[in-house]
């Protein structure tokens, strides 16, 4: 029997005009908030806990988060993932995301700051039906070590992949080993010290959006370097290179206001941090 620090099952669902919770489950170090409404639109909030404040060495984690049909969810965490030094064995977290008919998931992560000499692998599947939308963040910081030098960890690895009906459609494999090689380099973070990723993919998602929002970014903070790409399905892909976890905030803040717009016809739902 494979050994967790922390196991996380959360599945929601429709009842009458709102979502409620269907199913939870927690043992060890992951924990979850009841869901919280923060309007009158009938979706819910949850903020994931880790009760021991970080992943430290051999740590390993199993979250699974279910939406039935037409059910609507906002998803984040209580604050940033930490990750200790980890001197003999990487922190691993495993994710499994499944999306019915017409759910709708927003999951955006608070930053990932890995600490000097940590190692960290995230693999997230995401299976969606036709009809459900995803929109998908993470954000990586240049990490933390006493002396106050950047990118001091070993090795971060996140990789994603989503499934439109058992079909593979995006897979997202991002590895960063700055001990290995220098972050400034082309193709990296070229001098940038954050880095943002958000997925969003969803048959109602409309083909222009992504150069709607292109056209938006051309006013945006000019301290930020935004790459947007169309998907293979409808959605699109963006990653942002800026100099703190706010800038990148900022975009994906322009982001969401404009998909719920379009999808749910409502305005942004702040997650009401600070």
């Amino acid at each position: 029997m494979e050994q967790w620090t922390g196991v996380l099952r959360l599945a929601v669902q429709r009842k009458q005009e709102r979502t409620v919770l269907a199913e939870i489950y927690n043992q060890g170090a992951s924990k979850v908030t009841p869901p919280i409404y923060l309007d009158n639109s009938g979706l819910p909030c949850f903020y994931l806990l880790n009760l021991g404040g970080g992943y430290v060495d051999g740590d390993r984690y199993k979250t699974d988060i279910h939406l039935r049909a037409h059910a609507h969810m906002l998803l984040t965490t209580q604050s940033s993932t930490k990750v200790y030094k980890t001197p003999k064995v990487p922190v691993i977290h495993e994710m499994d995301i499944r999306l019915e008919q017409g759910s709708y998931l927003e999951f955006i992560s608070d930053p990932l700051i890995a600490y000097r000499d940590a190692r960290y692998k995230q693999e997230t599947a995401v299976h969606m039906a036709r009809g459900a939308t995803l929109v998908y963040g993470e954000i990586i910081t240049p990490g933390w070590s006493p002396e106050g030098a950047l990118f001091q960890y070993n090795r971060l690895q996140l990789r994603t992949a989503v499934y439109m009906e058992d079909e593979l459609v995006v897979f997202d494999n991002l590895p960063l080993t700055p001990k290995a090689r220098s972050m400034d380099g082309l193709g990296l973070l070229e001098g940038y010290t954050h880095l943002g990723s958000l997925l969003v993919i969803g048959d109602e998602v409309p083909r222009d959006m992504a150069d709607t929002l292109s056209e938006g970014f051309g006013a945006a903070d000019n301290r930020c370097r935004i790459g947007i790409s169309a998907l293979a399905v409808s959605g699109f892909s963006l990653r942002v290179l800026a100099m703190s976890t706010l800038q990148i905030e900022n975009v994906f803040e322009q982001c969401r206001r404009v998909v719920r717009k379009h999808i749910l016809g409502g305005r942004t739902v702040s997650f009401r941090k600070y």
